[in-house]
């Protein structure tokens, strides 16, 4: 086992090197530049994303679309994951997650864009899409198709599941000694009575929690950036100089280089807000939508929320924290950082905390198992939906009772061989992309329906 881990962290070092990075970066800026900027529009976006579409075809509205793949995003990579960027990254590797983010907003848009465009709907007229269905009906490479699926399936079992599930059965037992058996055992039944509604049963609860949660959380942060208050301009200045200068050891700060800055930000980023990923434009396909742009302008808001927002404000929590106390958080990585930072709360900061990992972690559990069952249903049929979710939820209990490194860094890998397939798909359709902004966008038609007949399958 020992050897298999190590060639997983080899994997990881080799797909997380400067080609990857490269390659997702730069399909970030070329797709902001091909959409002159989409990044402007977000105002109109959120705005779309508070109206209805009632009378469009589709399985949910574009806010329990948006709230599902929100539920999804926002999870431990913006609380655990931004922390253990500062860790191993140093202050820097903030800043590169923002800008992931903010870049990142271009990916979303387009991958949700094609997602809608190329979408089918079954006989009994349930809506799928995806890069799968982007990259066999769009480019033709079922092939291609096929490989992000089995990614995607193998990816949701780590990113959207068994990790998620570990980070809060370990916070509960640690703050409030609760056995993680017992924790594992209340998320699995929770879990099993949401999904197995389907679809319309998680966005449900996703338009419910996500708001909630969000703003639970955001509330907590600003607390502790008021307690911080003397230390903020300071950390928000760190943070920019660290990312384009080598870090030095001190300060409750691990020495880093520009690279590792970049590194552990990018690939941090991307597990949090997942642009690029291939996951969020599977439920964007279920949205009851006019025409494709207007359900990609109200999928980019997500990548905003959680990266533009809430990373950013986890990050300058995180690195304020330890500029205050340099002492108490020295040598210490990951969920205990973000632990520390809360715990500044008088009384209830812990409990703040717990609460905001417990929905987030719960909330991803649930979009995740969504992304999964699509992916299973493209490699197998309908058939496979059932026992699929009957071992998802035997997975969120063994997460739960699990050590999970080994788990943790294949979840890495998954997540970049996911991408990889997805990012070909936006790059050769780019102009299919362009096309469609044109059309609805530039031309000012967003209230258009689209004309394109959706192509109904057999499944």
């Amino acid at each position: 086992m020992e050897s298999f881990h190590n060639a997983i962290i080899w994997l990881n070092d080799y797909l997380w090197g400067p080609p990857m990075l490269i390659l997702l970066f730069g399909t970030h800026l070329f797709l902001t530049f091909r959409t002159r900027f989409i990044q402007k529009h977000i105002i109109k976006a959120i705005k779309l994303s508070l109206t209805k579409d009632t009378s469009s075809e589709g399985d949910v509205s574009q806010f329990g679309a948006l709230t599902t793949a929100l539920a999804a995003t926002i999870g431990t990579g913006n609380i655990v994951g931004v922390s253990t960027a500062v860790a191993l990254g140093g202050p820097g590797a903030v800043l590169w997650c923002w800008l992931t983010g903010v870049f990142g907003i271009a990916t979303k848009y387009s991958e949700a864009l094609l997602s809608v465009k190329y979408r089918v709907k079954t006989s009994d007229g349930t809506m799928l899409g995806g890069p799968m269905y982007a990259l066999e009906n769009g480019l033709g490479q079922k092939w291609l198709a096929v490989l992000f699926c089995i990614f995607t399936a193998i990816a949701a079992f780590g990113i959207g599941n068994t990790v998620q599930a570990n980070s809060i059965a370990t916070m509960v037992q640690e703050s409030f000694n609760i056995s993680p058996y017992y924790t594992g055992g209340v998320m699995a039944a929770l879990t099993g009575f949401v999904i197995i509604g389907g679809v319309k049963s998680i966005a449900r609860v996703c338009e419910r929690l996500v708001p909630f949660m969000a703003i639970f959380y955001v509330i907590g942060c600003i607390i502790i950036l008021a307690l911080n208050a003397s230390f903020v301009v300071p950390a928000i200045s760190l943070i920019f100089k660290s990312a384009f200068t080598p870090q030095a050891a001190g300060g409750g700060f691990i020495g880093a280089s520009i690279m590792m800055a970049a590194r552990y930000g990018i690939a941090r980023g991307l597990f949090s807000n997942e642009s690029g990923l291939g996951s969020a434009p599977i439920v964007a396909a279920a949205a009851q939508t006019r025409n494709p742009v207007r359900q990609a302008l109200v999928s980019a808001t997500g990548t905003f929320w959680d990266t533009v927002v809430v990373c950013a404000m986890t990050g300058i929590v995180v690195v304020s924290s330890i500029m205050s106390n340099p002492a108490a958080t020295e040598g210490l990585k990951g969920a205990a950082l973000t632990k520390i930072a809360f715990a500044q709360i008088p009384v209830v900061g812990p409990i703040v905390l717990t609460v905001g990992l417990l929905t987030f972690v719960f909330s991803t559990i649930l979009g995740w198992s969504y992304y999964g069952e699509r992916a299973i249903e493209y490699l197998f049929g309908k058939a496979a939906i059932m026992p699929y979710r009957g071992v998802w939820v035997l997975a969120v209990f063994l997460g739960s009772i699990m050590t999970l490194q080994l788990v943790w860094d294949m979840a890495d890998a998954m997540n970049a061989l996911m991408a990889i397939p997805n990012l070909v798909s936006l790059l050769l359709l780019s102009g299919v992309i362009v096309s469609e902004t044109k059309k609805y966008l530039w031309e000012d038609n967003l209230d258009e329906v689209s004309k394109d007949p959706i192509p109904v399958v057999k499944k």
